[in-house]
């Protein structure tokens, strides 16, 4: 599976930014899809994940209210909408697509595939 994210860019505190990563799966609605974060000097994180139907989301608790994960397996691709955008925001941005299961995780190894990230930046 290939994935390709897009859809980062420079953004005022207090913004939004719509992120988009297609996948070349056939098979996309087998996957459980995630996005993930690393800020410089920082671990990568959770952010927010899909299961396969799109029927159940889980978030980080900094993403709770503000984020919306969600997934058109039509087109094969997932979205995360983010909202209120603060500088703590600022990071690279990766989706990841989970095989051989319904729903999604919090823990990175749980995740098969990975998408090129795409770089989010909050001024302030």
């Amino acid at each position: 599976v290939q994935l390709q994210a897009s859809g980062g860019g420079l953004v005022q505190a207090g913004g939004s930014l719509r992120l988009s990563c297609a996948a070349s799966a056939r098979t996309f609605n087998n996957y459980a899809l995630g996005w993930f974060r690393q800020a410089p000097g920082k671990e990568r994180e959770f952010v927010a994940g899909i299961s396969r139907n799109g029927g159940f989301t889980e978030y980080a608790d900094s993403a709770k209210g503000r984020f919306t994960i969600s997934r058109d397996n039509g087109l094969n691709t997932v979205y995360l909408q983010m909202n209120m955008l603060n500088t703590e925001d600022t990071a690279v941005y990766y989706c990841a697509a989970k095989g051989r299961a319904i729903l999604s995780g919090t823990y990175r190894g749980e995740y098969d595939y990975w998408g090129q990230g795409t770089l989010v930046t909050v001024s302030s």
